[in-house]
């Protein structure tokens, strides 16, 4: 089992990044390469996900442990593959899917793409209080109260919406939105088009 590569990320294609390492060319499978872009040429960690079939073998790689871990757990889920799990990771994070889980917010679950009320049902029964994170109440408050603090990237992301770009669009970029820091709303909405644009 491969646990994780570290290398030069040497090219990023719209589903995965190539990592090079002792020569060797890794093509790696992401939820979102885009995530990966700041790191082109640099030497980094990506943790994989190595998942064996009969006819092939694929490596899925994350920029995080948890992800990682989450993927795995979401595959054991009946009815759902490697496809159906990277649309999920691609789409939220972590501690989001977590409280949907425990919270058995099926709207929420059902946001994804391939995911029905028939699946959704079957994600909460089969990772309801199975997940290996712990997010206290504590801790969701403060997350909360983070996002309200920032209310120019809040704006931001109702004007991307206001623009035609979905929920699943806007989730892709606003890990990179989030890094910008930027005072007003404006200049989240110019670095949100620009990602945009190399989707």
């Amino acid at each position: 089992m491969i646990a994780y590569i570290r290398g030069i990320i040497d090219e990023i294609t719209e589903q995965a990044v190539l990592i090079e390492t002792n020569g060797i060319g890794y093509e790696v499978i992401c939820p979102n390469p885009l995530q990966f872009q700041a790191m082109l040429g640099q030497k980094e960690k990506i943790y994989t996900y190595h998942h064996v079939r009969e006819d092939a073998q694929t490596l899925y790689g994350f920029q995080e442990p948890e992800e990682k871990q989450l993927f795995a757990k979401i595959l054991n889920v009946s009815g759902i593959g490697p496809k159906g799990a990277l649309a999920v990771l691609a789409s939220t994070s972590v501690m989001d899917f977590v409280m949907a889980i425990e919270q058995e917010n099926e709207k929420f679950l059902t946001s994804f793409p391939g995911v029905g009320k028939k699946t959704a049902r079957q994600m909460i029964l089969d990772l309801k209080g199975k997940l290996p994170f712990e997010y206290h109440v504590e801790k969701q408050e403060s997350t909360t109260t983070q996002k309200d603090m920032d209310p120019a990237l809040n704006e931001a992301i109702e004007a991307l919406k206001a623009l035609g770009y979905s929920d699943k669009e806007i989730n892709q970029i606003k890990p990179r939105l989030k890094e910008e820091k930027q005072t007003e709303p404006d200049g989240y909405i110019r670095k949100g088009l620009a990602l945009m644009m190399k989707q």
